[in-house]
């Protein structure tokens, strides 16, 4: 690991020249031989360039960039205001990626910064190691993946008892100079973008799980890694037009094999631990929700935005069913974003790094979840059945009824033919189509499940100042006043 000037950023030309390595990728069952020119990958790859495109743009330097000249992403923060500067530049770069999260610093940083708080607990050598990792990344400006799911095999057993040993990712030799790690990850979000691979457990474990614990980070090009990336969300035969969002950018997942991979000592932050593996793995799930209610911002903003704008152009501003369902849907975002900025302000210091509130965080990614599906009901319900039933641009072109159909798609507020369809084409895109369907099942999966997410508010709520109110109340304590317990 080599350190540059702290000063130093990278150019969105410079990122892109560092993808050009020897990483094993396969889609659709063919060799990836240039990521960044792949007809669908590489649309990928050009919407990561928008987090280094934001450090040059004069409007976004001071958001993107901390005091020290480095990328904000790799400020570790110390405090509520540090959590809410670095909440405010992911959605800052969700909003310019037109409600798709960039990724390639944000996870990778959260990962980062959970070890960081973990460190106390790992002790040495891997604290060092972990610091060593850090500022190589933050200052050679390298764009990060985080591989944490396992493909679980059977999710009733925990990994030592599963039939295929390798269901969960685990060490199958140890050397004097580093270890040798064999299984698969998935879900592994902008793998095919990133320099470095940071790999984490995804539960907690018991004595007999000791070589599943592990933790560590890779190059992606390191041999043995091979990332399959799935299809969905792909960009093939998409107009810019017809699909305003989703055809010019694409989010990319992998199933990520590690077939035997040498990881150095230097590399490694965990190595049969066991008892800190659930720590960990919560540790860094509890920054990334953070991460995750930070990017939902723009998606909550966006189809409040998308019913304003269908309300008008339909002439229903005024409908009283119309309006009921605006301000249920600006309750939603609003909510949406107070929880995620008390969340920040209400933040612990572990080891020196500053912790959203983790009930909070929690409440908030499902506040989220539970109302996408509804909210989407919504802004469909304005919107009107033209959502699914439009016509093409191609036809308003069309020189034997191009000109009529222009006429009957006028409508309220003197719109146009040409822009409603635009209107009609963006709220499809973001509700009803590949992309609207990617980000309703992110809202139950992502980040973790919603039953996690309410096992997590359960665990974090502190019941006894309930109940010793309640007791109260119904005349089961002695005192005259309650406690002055504040409740938080």
């Amino acid at each position: 690991m080599t350190r540059t000037d702290p000063t130093t950023l990278r150019t969105a030309e410079q990122f892109l020249e560092s993808l050009r390595d020897d990483r094993t990728i396969y889609y659709r069952g063919e060799r990836v031989e240039d990521v960044t020119t792949h007809p669908v990958l590489r649309h990928a790859v050009e919407h990561a360039c928008l987090d280094y495109q934001m450090a040059e743009e004069p409007e976004y330097r001071e958001l993107a960039l901390c005091d020290a000249g480095y990328s904000r992403y790799f400020e570790i923060p110390r405090s509520g205001e540090d959590l809410l500067a670095r909440s405010a530049l992911i959605e800052a770069s969700t909003r310019a990626g037109k409600t798709l999260v960039v990724l390639i610093k944000e996870i990778g940083t959260d990962a980062l910064f959970a070890l960081q708080a973990m460190s106390a607990v790992l002790g040495e050598p891997y604290a060092g190691r972990i610091n060593r990792f850090y500022e190589h990344c933050r200052d050679n400006d390298l764009a990060m993946c985080v591989a944490q799911t396992d493909v679980k095999g059977d999710r009733s057993l925990v990994p030592s008892q599963q039939p295929n040993p390798d269901s969960y990712l685990r060490i199958v030799e140890r050397r004097s100079d580093g270890i040798v790690v064999r299984g698969a990850k998935i879900h592994t979000s902008a793998s095919v973008n990133a320099n470095e691979m940071i790999v984490l457990p995804t539960r907690a474990m018991g004595p007999d799980d000791a070589d599943y614990a592990v933790a560590f980070a890779i190059p992606v090009a390191t041999p043995g890694l091979t990332l399959v990336a799935s299809p969905y969300l792909s960009t093939k035969g998409k107009s810019d037009i017809e699909y305003p969002l989703s055809a010019p950018r694409k989010m990319v997942e992998t199933t990520t094999i590690f077939d035997d991979v040498f990881v150095p000592n230097e590399r490694v932050f965990m190595a049969g631990e066991y008892s800190a593996a659930g720590e960990l793995a919560r540790g860094f799930v509890e920054f990334h929700r953070f991460t995750a209610i930070s990017y939902k911002l723009p998606l909550v903003d966006a189809l409040v935005g998308a019913a304003l704008l269908a309300a008008r152009t339909n002439g229903l501003e005024r409908a009283g069913h119309v309006r009921d369902k605006l301000a249920q849907l600006i309750c939603y975002a609003e909510t949406l974003r107070a929880l995620t900025h008390h969340a920040a302000e209400r933040a612990k210091v572990v080891n020196g790094v500053a912790i959203p509130d983790t009930m909070l965080v929690n409440i908030a990614k499902l506040q989220f979840a539970e109302g996408l599906h509804k909210a989407l009901q919504f802004v469909q319900d304005i919107a009107g059945g033209l959502l699914v039933t439009y016509p093409t641009f191609e036809d308003l072109d069309q020189p034997a009824y191009g000109a009529a159909l222009k006429r009957y798609l006028v409508s309220a507020s003197h719109t146009s033919g040409e822009d409603r369809l635009r209107v009609i084409h963006m709220i499809t895109d973001l509700t009803t189509g590949e992309y609207g369907g990617y980000q309703a099942v992110l809202a139950i999966h992502a980040e973790g499940s919603i039953e996690a997410e309410k096992l997590t508010i359960l665990a974090q709520y502190d019941r006894e100042r309930s109940l010793e109110y309640a007791r109260w109340l119904a005349g089961l304590e002695p005192q005259t006043w309650p406690s002055v317990a504040v409740f938080r």
